[in-house]
């Protein structure tokens, strides 16, 4: 499980909480199931409404990339890349074809064995360039149906004050009870800016996110396919292809490798 994402959302609503505790008011007050129904309900009715089935499918698998942890590891793609290069070198392209069978990820798996049939570079690069358009595309369609969701359930909650107000406007008879009816209406303002702002836009931001880790795996598999079936050199290959990760991520690298050497100094003395 990702523990930023549920430490995230478990902090943001404890938060506020707490604060309105802080200042004097009871947990059990910011229970509302009239408001939780109009919030909701609402909001995915009309998330439903914005969607196709095919897309709102989606939405199980969404939870489950956004609360996971991530396992794609750039720098082991990089060093995977580079063992390849090697390989090529030393015994020829068709040598790849040994590899597959160990490749885990599909798409690397596609785009080895692209080379390894021989088709033309830019062939191999139009192909593999067109299946990470389509994946982008379907990333943004799974980002919108959250940031629908963030964008419907704060009027939603001003629709569940309004429904509240107009039920206590038609009965001025008790003026006692009308702070604490008053205060009940406003629960749902507090649902539907509450849920946007720390549920639906966070999970759409995270998802972003993912999407981006994602596309960035694929494009250094792309050049670094490329470059093998151009024959560059596993070292210069390394080196290129690290020019897609952050400065730490290269450090982490040359820490690997720091440690690597040492290790076999020491075997060797």
């Amino acid at each position: 499980m990702d523990l930023t994402t549920i430490g995230g959302i478990i902090l943001g609503f404890a938060s506020l909480i707490v604060a309105f505790v802080m200042e004097g008011g009871s947990p059990l007050a910011l229970l509302g199931l009239s408001a939780a129904i109009i919030v909701f309900g609402g909001t995915a009715g009309a998330v439903i409404i914005s969607f196709s089935a095919k897309q709102l499918k989606m939405v199980g698998s969404l939870f489950s990339i956004a609360f996971k942890q991530q396992k794609l590891d750039s720098l082991a793609a990089i060093e995977q890349l580079v063992a390849l290069a090697t390989s090529a070198r030393r015994e020829g392209i068709l040598s790849l074809e040994d590899k597959l069978e160990g490749m885990q990820d599909v798409f690397f798996k596609n785009a080895v064995q692209l080379v390894v049939d021989g088709v033309d570079p830019e062939l191999v690069r139009s192909i593999l360039e067109t299946e990470i358009g389509y994946m982008e595309a379907r990333h943004e369609a799974g980002v919108a149906v959250f940031e629908s969701a963030g964008g419907f359930a704060p009027t939603m909650g001003i629709i569940g004050t309004v429904t509240g107000l107009i039920h206590v406007l038609s009965n001025l008879t008790n003026v006692s009870t009308l702070g604490p009816l008053i205060a009940t209406a406003f629960i749902a303002t507090l649902y539907g800016v509450g849920s946007a702002n720390l549920l639906w836009l966070p999970l759409a931001s995270k998802l972003k996110q993912r999407s981006k880790e994602e596309i960035l795996l694929r494009e250094i598999m792309v050049e670094g396919v490329l470059s093998i079936q151009a024959g560059e050199n596993p070292t210069v290959l390394d080196q290129k292809l690290k020019v897609f990760l952050a400065p730490r991520m290269r450090e982490r690298s040359q820490g690997k490798k720091g440690s690597a050497s040492s290790e076999s100094e020491v075997a060797n003395a």
